[in-house]
């Protein structure tokens, strides 16, 4: 027995020696063996038996996996797609990871649909590889918006992609450059002739690969029509879902992993211009579908923009999709941009404020329009282009970023990695030439790239490494890429910088560098992601706009005027930069209900409150009363709104009620900013999980990607601006209105609901 036992005891100790890659540990990723595994030559020694038992014991303390490695085989083309068929709905595994998709959201994919799968090496230092992916996704992305039924995805691959740990360099990708398609992850090694490349296939059969950086745009675009059209054949469906690229965006998608980042002040602040004789910078707050008119001290001025979309008007109910860079033309006394997502060149009047095409022209074929249309027109002065289909291939006018101006007044427009010129009539809303040579387009707007880069031979380079992200050089010009992000206003040079989301203010006499403070920020509205200022979308649904709801409570009252006092406490750990201003205010009443703040306090109750006649209200208003600027002020003035004392925001409400049920909504936006400590120094990791809790309370998306977003190198959490939304929802029982005893004379009664809201 002794025998048995001591042979039973030598098998145990030599098994881990002979077939060591069974050890492992529970479910999810595993460990690299071969790197991490804390085992020396030594171990393996026969004449080592203490230390090697110390060290067998140390080794299954651990529990290191090697089943990843073990596995780790070199997929070819025909194994790609089963491997990524048998991830598609598990959001992580030993071999994958999915970014960029919705959380809990388990039923992304049709698999019997059609998928564009765009296969990409991920190499964390080379920029010659990045810019080819650059043109790649840009790609991906013109085609996702001509086939809208199209499940695009990316499949990153490399060594140096850790699952458990997002790169850094990967997220500010996603950031900069608005990937809205999800992004699988993996360590496996792929064997494709050339990367990137595109892999096309319906249901995951028959795959089309068309491999390499020269694949044609519009060979693309062909395999996926012919794939779109035998399916409307075999399924005998007469429409057809196809959008052409030009057509405006109707549902826009936006990445899932910027969504909670979209209430910090500046998502991605890309591109900036100035207009010198008028003290106003104009900054493309990219992110958020804006441009800021700002003076030299921050005090915003107007926003140009309201949501994303594709729309014309005036400066409140403009639709933008990402603009970029822009200049200033004081001959008329307009800014011209590229609205980058909606491939166009847009004009802001600053005179008027509306907003109108540049680029494609508007298809002006129909002579006459309808009277409901000419309607519109005069009364909101706004209006939906119509694009004009063309040729979808590479020399399309796709994801334009960078402005300038030439001596003969033809607008250059180059593209985010340079490698398209695009030379624009501005007179007549032309392409004249279209160039991809980078001796050609250095030759040709060579010397005012150089005007453009001249400020940031101020700054330190390795400033600009910190502060910036994959800032193309192009044909031996370093920085090439921040040309739009830079400018010059008197004596101060102002730089975008996209990693901190900050605007960097250098005083040339002094040599010094600081963040500029913006103020007035009132002026930038309710963001468009918390409510809508449309009445029917409140009437379609109980909550349109997807946020929670911070506060709800339910009334009982007599008909007549209600006056709400809404008491906010914002959260401890924050200070708020400056008292809310009406601007970021909302407030809408429904039902039996009308909202009457800012209106005259003596004006008599109204006796119908009914939608319809609110609607024809409104549309009276619009059309024989439109208020001029002073009179809106006087308005705004009227609605208490202050901070008290004790860290709360009172926010002031009116509403005449009528027998019925009714309910009074109120949005706000508070911006805010981290409460300075003086007890002790925060980490950046506790600054940023302090503005994780208050950005996303109800951790809805990834916290571990949100706060190494905000970690990213460069930024300073403490000063760092946040916006604080607020929904609030109050339902009302009103009673019959009380007679009097000798008249038929029906009561009103004056009533006051004090609210308390805590964040």
């Amino acid at each position: 027995m002794q025998l048995r036992f001591r042979r039973l005891r030598i098998a145990i100790w030599a098994l881990p020696r002979v077939y060591y890659g069974t050890l492992h540990g529970g479910y999810g990723a595993g460990v690299n063996a071969l790197t991490d595994i804390r085992c020396t030559a030594a171990w393996f020694s026969p004449s080592n038996g203490v230390g090697r038992r110390q060290e067998l014991a140390n080794y299954q303390l651990q529990r290191y996996s090697t089943v990843p490695e073990t596995k780790r085989e070199v997929l070819s083309v025909i194994d790609i797609l089963p491997f990524i068929r048998s991830s598609l709905h598990k959001p992580r595994g030993p071999f994958h990871c999915w970014l960029n998709t919705i959380t809990g959201n388990k039923n992304l994919f049709k698999e019997d649909g059609i998928f564009l799968f765009l296969i990409d090496e991920h190499l964390e230092h080379s920029l010659k590889a990045t810019q080819n992916s650059v043109k790649m996704f840009e790609y991906a992305k013109s085609l996702q918006q001509r086939y809208p039924s199209l499940q695009v995805m990316a499949l990153q691959y490399g060594k140096s992609i850790r699952l458990n740990d997002i790169p850094t360099n990967l997220l500010q990708r996603v950031i900069k450059e608005y990937f809205v398609f999800p992004i699988l992850l993996s360590r496996k090694v792929i064997e494709v002739a050339d990367v990137p490349c595109f892999i096309i296939s319906k249901g995951f059969q028959n795959p089309i690969v068309c491999s390499g950086v020269d694949v044609d745009l519009k060979v693309l675009d062909n395999a996926i029509y012919h794939l779109n059209a035998e399916t409307r054949k075999q399924s005998n469906v007469d429409d057809f879902n196809y959008s052409p690229w030009a057509k405006p965006i109707d549902a826009v998608k936006e990445p899932d992993i910027c969504s909670a980042s979209r209430n910090l002040l500046f998502p991605f602040p890309g591109c900036i211009s100035v207009d010198e004789s008028g003290n106003r910078l104009f900054l493309s707050d990219v992110n958020h579908h804006r441009v800021i008119m700002f003076n030299n001290n921050g005090k915003m001025l107007d926003a140009i923009g309201s949501s994303p979309g594709y729309e014309d008007g005036e400066f409140e109910i403009a639709k933008l999709m990402r603009p970029a860079a822009s200049f200033y033309d004081a001959s008329d006394d307009c800014l011209y941009f590229v609205d980058s997502e909606n491939h166009a060149i847009r004009r802001a009047d600053m005179e008027t404020r509306v907003v109108d095409t540049v680029f494609p022209r508007v298809d002006g074929s129909t002579k006459y329009k309808s009277l409901w249309a000419w309607i519109v027109d005069k009364l909101w002065r706004k209006r939906r282009p119509k694009m004009k289909s063309e040729e979808f291939n590479s020399a399309s006018f796709l994801f334009p970023w960078h402005l300038l101006k030439s001596s003969n007044d033809d607008l250059l427009v180059l593209n985010q990695s340079l490698g398209t010129l695009w030379i624009v009539d501005l007179e007549s809303g032309q392409i004249k030439e279209v160039v991809k040579e980078s001796s050609k387009i250095l030759e040709i707007c060579g010397q005012m790239i150089l005007e453009k880069l001249a400020p940031l031979s101020h700054l330190p380079s390795d400033w600009l490494d910190r502060h910036s992200s994959h800032c193309y050089s192009f044909e031996g010009l370093p920085y090439a890429g921040l040309m739009s992000s830079v400018a010059t206003c008197q004596d101060h040079d102002l730089f975008c910088n996209t990693v901190g989301q900050t605007v960097v203010k250098f005083d040339r006499r002094t040599a010094s560098a600081s963040t500029l403070k913006f103020s007035n920020f009132g002026i930038l509205g309710l963001p468009y992601w918390l409510g809508s200022s449309s009445p029917e979308h409140l009437y379609a649904a109980n909550n349109p706009s997807g946020t929670d709801i911070d506060h709800s409570e339910g009334f009982r009252l007599l008909p007549g005027r209600v006056d709400i006092e809404l008491n906010v406490e914002i959260p401890r750990d924050t200070d708020l930069v400056e008292p809310p201003q009406e601007g970021s205010i909302w407030r809408f009443a429904r039902g039996s209900a009308m909202e009457v703040s800012g209106l005259d306090n003596n004006a008599s109750p109204v006796e119908k409150i009914g939608l319809a006649q609110q609607w024809y209200d409104e549309l009276d208003n619009l059309t024989f009363a439109i208020p001029d600027e002073e009179s809106r002020t006087e308005d705004k003035n009227e609605i208490p709104i202050e901070e008290t004392p004790d860290g709360r925001v009172r926010i002031g409400c009116t509403i005449d009620t009528s027998p019925g049920t009714s309910e009074a909504v109120i949005y706000a936006a508070l911006y805010l900013r981290l409460k300075k400590n003086s007890n002790k120094i925060d980490t950046q990791c506790e600054k940023a999980s302090r503005i994780a809790d208050v950005i996303d309370p109800k951790r809805k998306f990834d916290r571990d990607v949100l706060i190494k977003t905000l970690m990213m190198p460069g930024r300073d959490l403490g000063e760092l601006v946040f916006v604080r939304p607020i929904h609030v929802r109050l339902q009302f029982n009103v009673r019959d209105r009380p007679k009097a005893d000798k008249s038929r004379r029906e009561l009103l009664t004056d009533s006051s609901v004090k609210v308390d809201v805590s964040l």
